[in-house]
Formats: C-alpha cells, sequence, structure tokens
C-alpha cells in the first residue's frame, strides 16, 4: 500500500503498541477531563452557597475541593494530547480534518481552563476566604458559562474523536 495518500495508510507494524497508546489516550481523557468538567461544573452553584452559608461553613472547603481538583486534573490532563499525537502519528492520521479541527478545539478548551476559568474559580475562592461582602451572581454565572462552553468543546471533540468524517476504517 502507498502510505504517500492520506486515504491510503500503510498496515500498522505494531497494532499492540497502537491499541496501546489509543487506550492510554481514552484513559487519560476519561480520567483527566471527565473530573475537571464535573467539578468546574459544581464549582459555581457550590460558591454560592458557601458564600450563603457564612464563613464558619464547610461549604468553603468544598469550594476549595472542587477548586485543587481542576488544577490538578487540568495538569494531568496534558496526558489526553500527548497520548492523542502519538496514537495519530502511530494511525497515520495526523493531517486528517478531524483531527486537525479537534486539535483546535482542545487547545481553546485549554485556554478558556488556563486564562479564564482557573483565574475565575481562584478569585472566588479569595472572595470566600477573604469574606469580603457581597458576591455578585453574575461572577458566579459567568463562570458557569465559561464551564458549559468547555464542556462543549469537549463534547465536540469526543464526537470527532468517534465519528471521524473522512475516515477509511468504515466508523
Amino acid at each position: 500500500m502507498n502510505g504517500d495518500h492520506p486515504a491510503v495508510r500503510t498496515k500498522d507494524p505494531h497494532p499492540a503498541m497502537t491499541k496501546l497508546l489509543l487506550s492510554l489516550h481514552v484513559l487519560a481523557a476519561l480520567m483527566a477531563v471527565g473530573p475537571v468538567a464535573v467539578a468546574a461544573s459544581m464549582f459555581p452553584a457550590a460558591v454560592r452557597r458557601a458564600h450563603a452559608e457564612g464563613p464558619d461553613a464547610a461549604g468553603r472547603a468544598t469550594v476549595r475541593v472542587l477548586h485543587r481538583v481542576c488544577r490538578v486534573y487540568g495538569a494531568v490532563a496534558i496526558a489526553v494530547p500527548v497520548f492523542g499525537f502519538a496514537t495519530a502519528d502511530r494511525m497515520g492520521v495526523l493531517g486528517s480534518a478531524w483531527l486537525v479541527t479537534s486539535i483546535a478545539l482542545t487547545g481553546v478548551a485549554a485556554v478558556l481552563l488556563v486564562l479564564l476559568i482557573l483565574p475565575a474559580q481562584d478569585d472566588l475562592v479569595d472572595l470566600l476566604d477573604g469574606d469580603t461582602g457581597a458576591l455578585e451572581r453574575s461572577r458566579t454565572a459567568r463562570l458557569a458559562m465559561l464551564t458549559g462552553v468547555f464542556n462543549l468543546l469537549w463534547a465536540a471533540v469526543t464526537v470527532l474523536m468517534i465519528v471521524r468524517p473522512g475516515s477509511t476504517t468504515g466508523a
């Protein structure tokens, strides 16, 4: 087979390695991105509850745990594209439109998390710790919206990974 044409793939000489890399990629996505998606989604409501309960409430500990999950698992999530690139390279699909689109959406999701979601969470944790008075609902509403966009980006990436438009695998 000719490996130069993108629709024609050469036979993988080590399919077990490709399967291992793909398994690690999927596991990293489930184990790292999943917790971030859930914790980030829970965070705005947890902040509102903790603020309403007052400075001595246990809800503040919940907010800190959710924030830590987002930070730690967000950092661990770097394994997703690392294993993804390795898998795509072994499969010979690095130039495929669905993969390039997935990479772009993943990049947007990462930027959203690092530059907007985590700093907003930092600010809200500081607000709770400082007990500086009123919590503007617009702050938690904006964070909830950003988190929703983050989750939609990951949903789109997941669909692209499953459907793979133009795939020659028949999936």
